[in-house]
């Protein structure tokens, strides 16, 4: 859980540059690499918000929320199932606007890039340890004292 904790907290490093870019009047030049790679055009487009709320500040939220269920709440028996319904969410959503930069905007953001590789390597932990609390739970069902 400590490798998702990490994942989680460099995902909210990641959107606030996000974040902070998306609300900026200045062009970001280290992420203006030629026609293809631009995160301005990505962070300051129509689909950067959903309503009046950032893309980029879902993303923070939601890596606070899986950083906080890798740690805090890594206790609660439900914990490995909330881990990986928040990071499959979290996966489904960033498959989304990769989709949109792709075959919409027709420009990528490294800043989104590196979002998705983070929420990918968070599922698939997530997955590993959900796996692996479900063998534990099995095996303590069948090791239980069974009245003679």
């Amino acid at each position: 859980m400590t490798a998702i904790a990490a994942l989680a907290l460099a995902g909210v490093g990641v959107s606030s540059v996000s974040l902070e870019h998306h609300f900026a009047k200045s062009k970001t030049e280290y992420c203006d690499i030629g026609e293809s790679f631009n995160c301005d055009i990505v962070n300051r487009s129509a689909y950067s918000s959903l309503g009046p709320i950032p893309v980029a500040l879902i993303g923070i939220l939601g890596y606070l929320a899986l950083a906080g269920l890798a740690t805090i709440g890594r206790r609660r028996q439900d914990a490995p199932g909330l881990l990986l319904g928040g990071a499959l969410g979290g996966l489904a959503f960033a498959l989304y606007l990769t989709y949109v930069e792709a075959h919409i905007l027709g420009v990528w953001c490294i800043l989104c890039l590196s979002s998705l590789a983070l929420i990918a390597g968070i599922a698939l932990l997530s997955g590993i340890n959900w796996m692996r609390s479900q063998k534990k739970g099995a095996a303590s069902d069948t090791q239980q004292v069974r009245p003679e």
